[in-house]
């Protein structure tokens, strides 16, 4: 099999996972409760997809100032509190790594 077949054999199935909970979610009326939990599912995936990288970038949990991902990461969360923005919170994260990287490219 081509890797075009398997591209849209991959995207059809993608598509109708997605489109089936769309199509049924919709016509029915969730519990309030239900509801509720639905909506933390966004950040906690966020969180499982960028925490890791933050706080292990070499394959082990660094909490020190050596660790460039994670003081980038911090001042993103201070400014993502204060002002609520998610583009200045990504400028200032993604500058922020930038800078550390640039003056102090290696670690101890």
């Amino acid at each position: 099999m081509s890797i075009w077949w398997v591209m849209l054999v991959g995207g059809l199935l993608t598509f109708g996972i997605r489109f089936s909970f769309i199509f049924l979610l919709g016509r029915m009326d969730l519990p309030e409760t239900a509801r509720r939990a639905l909506r933390f599912v966004p950040p906690a995936i966020l969180s499982a997809l960028v925490l890791p990288e933050l706080l292990m970038p070499a394959g082990h949990v660094d909490f020190s100032l050596y660790n460039p991902r994670w003081l980038a990461g911090l001042l993103a969360g201070l400014v993502a509190w204060r002002t609520k923005s998610a583009p200045l919170t990504f400028l200032a994260g993604a500058v922020t790594l930038v800078l550390l990287l640039t003056l102090f490219p290696a670690a101890p």
